[in-house]
C-alpha cells in the first residue's frame, strides 16, 4: 500500500504571553490574518499574543525581537514554559510557548510591528481577556493555550 503525505516546512516559531500582576493586564495584538478571512472571518482580524517565526535565532532570542517589535516592551526576564507541535498533521512548525511580566516602564516604543506589518497592541484585564475567549473573540489557539496556563498556574490573582 502507498501512501501520499503533504508538510510544509515554514520554520519554528515562538510566543509569548506578557502579564503585569500589579495591574492585572496582558498585552496582547489584533492583526489581519488572511488565512483567517478565507475560512469565515468577516473582517479577518485576530487577537493574538505576540508571536513570531525564529528565524536564524535561538527562540529566546526570537521572542524578545518580537516582543519589542510587536509590542514595544523590551522583557529582560522570560521564561520558556513548553513547546509544541501547532498543527502536526501538515506542519513542521514546533512553537516555543513563553512567559513574561512586564511594566509601563519596559515599554521603549508603541510597537505595531515592522514595515509590512500593521498591528495593533492591546492592553486587556486578564478576566476580559478570558471572557473573550468563551465568546469567541479570542480563536487563536497558541494565545488561549497561554492564558489558560495563566489561569492554570495563577500566574495573575
Amino acid at each position: 500500500m502507498t501512501q501520499s503525505r503533504e508538510a510544509y516546512d515554514r520554520g519554528n516559531g515562538a510566543v509569548i504571553l506578557l502579564y503585569n500582576t500589579e495591574k492585572k493586564t496582558v498585552v496582547l495584538t489584533r492583526q489581519f490574518r488572511l488565512p483567517t478571512f478565507i475560512n469565515g472571518n468577516t473582517t479577518g482580524m485576530l487577537i493574538e499574543a505576540c508571536a513570531g517565526l525564529l528565524d536564524a535565532d535561538d527562540a529566546e532570542t526570537a521572542i524578545r525581537r518580537e516582543t519589542e517589535e510587536e509590542t514595544g516592551f523590551v522583557v529582560k526576564d522570560v521564561k520558556k514554559i513548553f513547546e509544541a507541535y501547532m498543527s502536526p498533521g501538515s506542519v513542521t512548525e514546533i512553537l516555543h510557548f513563553f512567559v513574561a511580566e512586564y511594566s509601563p516602564q519596559v515599554r521603549t516604543t508603541e510597537g505595531g510591528g515592522l514595515d509590512d506589518e500593521d498591528i495593533e497592541v492591546m492592553e486587556l484585564p486578564f478576566t476580559q481577556a478570558l471572557t473573550m475567549i468563551e465568546r469567541g473573540e479570542i480563536k487563536d489557539a497558541k494565545t488561549i493555550m497561554l492564558l489558560y496556563y495563566a489561569r492554570i498556574e495563577r500566574l495573575i490573582e
